[in-house]
Order: C-alpha cells, then structure tokens, then sequence
C-alpha cells in the first residue's frame, strides 16, 4: 500500500513538472512571437525601424521609440555634422594627442600625422575609426566636447528629439542614446547629401597622410556586396547597445533605410525587412497620373483646354490596396476664358489616404492659351450656322 501512494506521489510530481515546463514554453513561445512581430516584419532586434526617405514613412517598425545604445551608428551624426560645418574638406590639419590611442576600433593615427577632413571621414565611416571621430571633433569643433554639442544641435534640427550624444563614436554612456526612429529620420536626412552618401557607398578606400603613408579601408557593411541596391550606411557594436545596423537602399527610384538596434543576424534581418518593404510599397506619385486633374476647359481660346498642376510634387509609398483609399478634393475652375498665361493659379487639391488629409498644393496653369481671333470667331459662327 505504501509503495502504491508513494508511486502516485511521483506520477502527481512528474505531471506537475511536465505542466510547468509545457505552460512555460507556451509563454515563451508566445511572448517570443510578439516580440518579433512588427507589423508583419519578423526581427529579433531590439528596436526596428524601416523609414522610406522621401515621405519619412514607417513602413515597419518595433519599438521605434524606446530609448536604447546605438554604438557606432553614432558615427553618422557625427559625419552628417562635420561635412555641414562649412569646414573645408580638403584642408591637411595635424592629429592630436588625444584622438591617439582611443580604445575600440581604430584608424591607429599617430601624433603629428596629417590628414585631410574629407579623408578622415572615410576612415570613420569605413572601418569605424574611433579615432578618427575625435580627430574629426577636435578639427570642426575646436573641441570634442564643443563638436557633441553641434551634433546634438544638429539631431534636433532634424526632429531627432530622443536623442542625445555625449561622445563622436559611439561607446557605451549612460546618457549616449537613440531611438531607432530617430536613426532612421537622421539617416535619411544624411543620405540627401552627396558628400555623405558617396562616402558610405564606398567599398574600398585608399588615403594617404602627408608624408605619403597610404591607409587601405575596406568598409565592414557586407550588404554592400551583398543585397541588391543597398548604397550604406553603418555597423556597430558595444556590449551595452549589441549589434546595431542601419542600411539605406534604393529600388526603382524608392529609398529605404532600415535600422536594427541590438540585433544578433543584423546583415540577414535587415536584408529580410529591405526586400519585404520593397515587395509592399511602391512610391507613387500622386501629383502626376493616377486620378489627377490635368487640365480645365478654355473658352474663346485658341485650343479647347489648358494643362494644368502643381509646382510641387508628392511622393508617396503605398501598398497595392491602399491605392483605393486615395480621394482627390478640388477646388477648381470649371472654365477659363482666354487669353490664359502660363503660371495662373486656378485652384487647389488636397489629397486624401484613409480619409486622412496627407497633401494641400496650390494648381497652375502650365501653358498659354492665346484668344481667338476676330477671323476665327467669323468662321466659327459660319460653322454653326
């Protein structure tokens, strides 16, 4: 009888234990799941955010707002700030005591050595040199600290508003973050100047100091060989912020940049997301074609109708089914007695998506029309009498 209770006992305790483990793995499995499900986007990032350039639309996203290290990704502020400095690019300036030896990744300078800006650069969005980051801050600012400022100046005028800098290369400070929204709205505002995107887009390097010593750089981002369109940005990695990867990439005139924020597969996650977006969205012009008023109707003209638009264009990424949703609002001349120049306003549009308001653009006339003539006028009453 004993050996019997004793028996159910253990059956009782192995039930038990195999409950815990199957309702732990349950939540697991499906805390695991909602964590890596953004919007349909499946990533194992921390924080994601896939921003289309031109719109500044997030076309995915995953904690975009949470406040996290960003590690070397810091290094495009840094950038973007230097080459909008109005400091001379070209110019050779001497490398300090204290951009030598700075630990982490490194261009290893040298006290003494010459670099110009411009070369400094790509060492520092290339292979990441941290010292090349304090060289650069040292050089434009006139300090480092004075140089942090700048950047934080800089990340505000762009509407980065949570985030904040302490340093130029991104190692890990209690008070050095971003969001991966943020890196997003700051990337695609660098990827508009030219300086900036040739030098991210740039595989391989050669620079030179001006005793002739030459430098080799291979850049550390592989998508650049590796997934179709992809034109930079950066890598990096500290024990705080993990591996962290912001991607720009360009598709049949879209630009996408995709940022993931401690994100173990960085290169394949972030080539998964690109290539979803670009399989969802496609920009579209919504000021040309599609369901635009091109032209009203002339009277005592020289032609019948006058092309008409706006001056501005909108471009926007849409999915296939949200095509339908878009409603045109006019307020238009519905006839315009000639003669007509070239340059009249004739109205407004306001373009609507999912009943919301996305543009308002004034309406030109983008042609002239001249007025019929005394002749012409006769030969038109002949022919209708």
């Amino acid at each position: 009888m004993k050996n019997r209770i004793k028996s159910i006992i253990c059956l009782m305790f192995v039930a038990i234990f195999l409950f815990s483990v199957f309702a732990g793995g349950l939540t697991f499995l499906f805390k695991n799941k909602e964590q890596s499900n953004a919007e349909g986007y499946n990533t194992s990032a921390k924080a994601m955010c896939v921003m289309e350039t031109t719109s500044k639309r997030v076309l995915a996203s995953k904690k975009s707002e949470e406040k996290l290290a960003m590690a070397s990704t810091t290094k495009i502020m840094t950038a973007i700030t230097a080459i909008e400095s109005g400091v001379n690019l070209d110019k050779v300036f001497e490398i300090s005591p204290k951009a030598v030896g700075v630990s982490g990744t490194s261009l290893y300078l040298r006290q003494g050595e010459k670099f110009t800006l411009r070369d400094l650069l790509y060492g520092l969005m290339l292979i990441s040199g941290n010292d090349a980051s304090v060289a650069i801050g040292e050089y434009v600012g006139g300090s480092v600290n004075k140089f942090v400022e700048m950047m934080n100046k800089k990340a505000k005028e762009i509407g980065a508003f949570n985030s904040h800098f302490d340093n130029t290369h991104g190692l890990d400070s209690k008070t050095h973050y971003t969001t991966a929204y943020d890196l997003a709205l700051i990337t695609s505002y660098a990827m508009n100047n030219d300086i900036f995107k040739e030098i991210v887009s740039t595989q391989n390097k050669k620079i030179t100091n001006s005793d002739g010593k030459t430098r080799y750089l291979k850049n550390k981002n592989k998508l650049l060989t590796t997934l179709d369109g992809c034109n930079g940005v950066k890598t990096g990695f500290t024990d705080d912020a993990g591996r962290c990867l912001v991607t720009s990439c360009e598709r049949d005139g879209m630009d996408i940049v995709c940022v993931v924020l401690n994100c173990g597969p960085m290169f394949e996650e972030s080539s998964q997301l690109i290539n979803n977006a670009f399989q969802e969205y496609h920009l579209v012009d919504l000021t040309s074609g599609y369901a635009f008023k091109n032209k009203i109707k002339v009277e005592e003209g020289q032609q019948d109708y006058v092309k008409i638009a706006t001056f501005g264009k909108y471009l926007y990424p849409l999915k296939s089914s949200e095509l339908k949703t878009i409603k045109y609002k006019y307020t238009l001349e519905d006839i315009i007695e000639a003669p007509i120049e070239k340059g009249r306003e004739v109205g407004q549009v306001e373009i609507f998506i999912n009943n919301n308001l996305h543009f308002s653009e004034k309406i030109y006339t983008i042609e002239n029309v001249r007025r019929n003539s005394i002749w012409e006028k006769f030969k038109d009453l002949v022919e209708q009498w």
